[in-house]
């Protein structure tokens, strides 16, 4: 039925999907905005049949004004860890994308600030329950890692890192790839010899198996 002039316009309708009416629901989610100066924009990537699931730190200015996750330098070199082009990496039908915060949380002193304390409470376990149980998890960074892996907030992300094997076959703790890890990459040489080649084969077997 047409709109006629000056009727109210009718809302969208919600999509029929559970996790669908999840990616609207936070999409729309205002819980932070008083603490967000660039204001919210939510950035999530989530797929039903995904046999990957990416969870990073928080957008960047870039990806804030993109709206597309992993939009930057950092993305750039993570793709390249796990072995993808932009197409597979951006394929929800492979690959889920969820941040511990998922909106930008703007600039403190030493850089961007840590991804706001309500995202992950709110919303991680109804995404999680919707997503395959059976994926690979990267975990990028410290943040994911100390939610996510059992005695992560006793040990350095080096040390997480380095121990990758013993998280069992589905969680995969790694760096974040940003500029700054350029020093720790050639302070700790095994992250390429070793662990690199086995997050690449981890990441093919998910891709094969999903």
């Amino acid at each position: 039925m047409r709109q006629r002039l000056g009727e109210a316009a009718s809302p969208p309708p919600a999509p029929a999907d559970p996790l669908g009416r999840l990616v609207a629901e936070i999409g729309a989610c205002r819980a932070c905005a008083a603490h967000l100066p660039a204001g919210c924009r939510p950035v999530v990537r989530l797929g039903s049949d995904a046999s990957i699931l990416v969870i990073g730190q928080a957008p960047g200015t870039r990806v804030h004004a993109s709206g597309t996750p992993w939009d930057d330098a950092s993305g750039l070199r993570l793709r390249d860890w796990m072995g993808l082009p932009p197409e597979v990496f951006y394929d929800t039908a492979r690959i889920a994308i969820m941040p511990m915060g998922f909106c930008y949380p703007g600039t403190g002193a030493s850089g961007d600030l840590p991804p706001r304390p309500e995202c992950a409470p709110l919303w991680h376990e109804r995404a999680l329950a919707l997503l395959p149980r059976r994926r690979l998890t990267l975990l990028v960074g410290s943040y994911a890692q100390k939610r996510y892996l059992p005695g992560a907030r006793r040990r350095s992300v080096t040390e997480m890192v380095r121990d990758h094997a013993a998280h069992g076959p589905g969680l995969f703790p790694l760096p974040h790839p940003s500029w700054r890890c350029n020093g720790w990459m050639r302070r700790n040489p095994w992250f390429g010899a070793e662990v690199l080649p086995a997050l690449k084969a981890r990441v093919a077997a998910a891709l094969r198996a999903g």
